[in-house]
């Protein structure tokens, strides 16, 4: 059989990307309405509500339980790399971008006493634990709503 054929039948990876693409949509549409402008980078970039890391593999975990039964060594695998990635997507990459923030201000200062110019880091690299509750939330409902 044909192997594109067979992963285009992939449920389990398309209920992840699905939850992916709805909480990167969310983002754009809530960007929209609070700055009354629309910014492509909203949809491609990282941070913010609601976590696109954590729906997509809370969704990818959700649909490995479904699939394969909550008591599965492969569902135990993959929620301890849901995990993994929820708690990075809110502690370490977060306090990653509140670092940035703070060189950022450093660098303005820097620069308007003429000492040095270069470019700002980014920013919005983690989510806020909030954020990445309301993106897990999002993969689950996502998961149980196209399950076959």
């Amino acid at each position: 059989m044909d192997p594109f054929f067979e992963f285009s039948k992939n449920y389990i990876f398309f209920t992840s990307l699905a939850a992916w693409a709805i909480a990167q949509t969310i983002k754009v549409a809530l960007g929209v309405i609070r700055e009354k402008r629309f910014n492509f980078r909203w949809f491609v970039g990282t941070g913010g509500m609601p976590s696109a890391h954590a729906a997509s593999v809370a969704s990818l975990s959700t649909s490995i339980g479904i699939t394969y039964g909550f008591d599965s060594a492969l569902f135990a695998v993959t929620l301890a790399f849901t995990l993994i990635v929820m708690f990075d997507a809110q502690s370490l990459r977060y306090s990653s971008g509140r670092q940035a923030e703070i060189l950022n201000k450093m660098l303005d200062d820097i620069y308007w006493k003429h000492k040095l110019d270069d470019e700002k880091l980014k920013e919005f690299l983690g989510h806020t634990p909030i954020q990445v509750f309301v993106g897990a939330g999002l993969g689950i409902v996502v998961s149980l709503l196209l399950y076959k």
